[in-house]
């Protein structure tokens, strides 16, 4: 049926150009934005996804540019560890030179104190953007990742760098918690007393009869002559003396004994004691370190030293101090972030040295049984009082303490410097260690964000990226349809017209 108030076929045709018209505007849309989903109407969830993951996008390129910054600060840092280890180095070359009594050691100071200057002007220097890691303690804390749990919920990644401090800072001694218990002075007083062995010829001695003694490592005897044990003892000690053994001496006695001192600092002596006899004739140690009563045929005497002993249990933190007093005077070294008992006890070692104190000389040890660090220190000159204490809630020590005061111009400067200076330049070699390690961590990290959001550019690009071919292709095949539906709509209009020739 015809009707002049209803043209159906217009109305089909206009809803077909509708929906045309719609499509292609959504694939014109499509190619000018380069997007498939280029907002929430489009595909809402897949929309959502896509900013989330332009927004990690974002923020993982401002990682990348936090680890650059850091990467940069820590090859400054680098740098300078290792141009101070090399110039702790040539300092350590003048040391050695110094050791030699026939050379100008003034001269030799002046190029050390020019070298030490050059060290402070480099650990000055090594900043980047205002940030130094080669002084203080606090570590620095370098953004690396953003890490994103199940329910959205986003936390920040850090790699922590440990700033090396390479100053030359005596620190500041606490006054927290005492540390006394965490170290034991070995006596009240550190002297020039040497520590002897008593040796007592006994029994019944002929002629032809043998004695025999070791010492430090040295075979001695002696043949009597006679009966008399105190000839024995007198020659076994002139024997001893004729040997000219270093800071050893021996003494007969007149009554069958002999004593043996020792005025070694820092080595021990032993003593071993023998005999061939026709008889029962003895040699045995009966004295020994001021310990009596004894019948013995080997023993150790002592070295003359007295010693600070540290705990084998107790931690070390940062900002533990301990204090060992010579005489009057007292010398700190105050802990850094991650040391053990052993730089405690260089650092006081250093400390003691730099004052330069005349007929002290001191060493460090590390009991080989029980792993226990020693400083021990001795004295050649007149009884000088001897303690230690520790406190807590100090300012740490810089890694190079010490360094102002290497003197070479004295034999006894000269012996302290040369166990000083290594100490700085392990010193100096950890820190450039600790950097280069620190260097690895983020370069791997920069490389796997820069992957990550590569990878993440990607699939946000998968989601809602349009494919150009495709749309290209629908938007020439909408274009015919747009043109063959208007023809529809304009022959569907002209239905009434059709209706009035009806009437003609």
């Amino acid at each position: 049926m015809s009707s002049i108030l209803t043209n159906n076929g217009a109305m089909v045709a206009l809803q077909t150009l509708n929906s045309i018209n719609s499509d292609l505007s959504k694939t014109q849309s499509m190619i000018s934005t380069g997007k498939d989903v280029a907002s929430a109407k489009d595909n809402s969830s897949v929309w959502a996804i896509s900013k989330v993951m332009e927004s990690d996008v974002a923020g993982f390129k401002a990682i990348s540019d936090s680890l650059a910054l850091g990467e940069s600060t820590l090859a400054v840092a680098s740098e300078a560890a290792e141009t101070v280890t090399d110039l702790l180095t040539d300092i350590k070359e003048k040391v050695v030179s110094a050791q030699e009594e026939n050379v100008d050691r003034e001269k030799i100071q002046t190029d050390i104190d020019a070298l030490i200057g050059q060290v402070k002007s480099v650990v000055g220097a090594a900043q980047f953007n205002g940030l130094s890691l080669v002084e203080g303690t606090d570590d620095v804390n370098v953004l690396s990742s953003l890490d994103r749990a199940s329910d959205g919920t986003v936390t920040a990644s850090d790699i922590t760098v440990s700033r090396q401090d390479l100053s030359t800072s005596a620190g500041t001694y606490g006054s927290g918690t005492s540390l006394a218990a965490n170290a034991t002075a070995s006596d009240t007083a550190v002297a020039n007393t040497a520590n002897t062995a008593v040796v007592t010829v006994g029994n019944t001695w002929a002629a032809d009869d043998v004695a025999t003694l070791s010492v430090a490592g040295v075979d001695v005897s002696f043949t009597a002559t006679g009966t008399a044990v105190g000839d024995v003892a007198d020659g076994l000690a002139g024997v001893i003396n004729g040997l000219g053994l270093e800071g050893i001496t021996a003494t007969g006695n007149g009554d069958g004994t002999l004593t043996i001192s020792s005025t070694n600092a820092f080595e021990d002596i032993a003593v071993t004691t023998g005999e061939t006899t026709a008889g029962d004739g003895d040699v045995l140690i009966t004295a020994l370190n001021g310990a009596t009563g004894l019948s013995d045929t080997s023993g150790t005497i002592d070295e003359r030293a007295e010693s600070v002993a540290f705990s084998t249990s107790a931690a070390v933190k940062e900002g533990d101090g301990y204090k060992v007093t010579v005489g009057g005077s007292s010398y700190n070294y105050v802990a850094g972030k991650g040391e053990s008992m052993e730089d405690v006890a260089r650092g006081l070692k250093t400390a003691i040295d730099s004052a330069g104190l005349e007929d002290i000389s001191t060493t460090v040890s590390k009991d080989a049984d029980t792993g226990q660090w020693s400083l021990k220190v001795d004295n050649d000159g007149s009884s000088l009082a001897f303690s230690v204490t520790g406190n807590e809630g100090g300012e740490a020590s810089g890694g190079l303490f010490g360094l102002d005061s290497i003197d070479v111009t004295t034999n006894a400067g000269a012996d302290a410097a040369l166990g000083n200076i290594e100490t700085l330049i392990n010193n100096s070699i950890d820190a450039a260690a600790s950097f280069g390690s620190a260097q690895g961590r983020i370069e791997t990290q920069s490389s796997f964000i820069s992957n990550l959001t590569d990878a993440l550019t990607s699939g946000i690009g998968s989601m809602v990226d349009a494919d150009m071919e495709e749309a290209s292709a629908k938007l020439q095949a909408l274009q015919v349809q747009q043109q063959l539906g208007v023809q529809s709509l304009s022959i569907a209009n002209q239905a009434p017209q059709t209706i009035l020739s009806l009437f003609g």
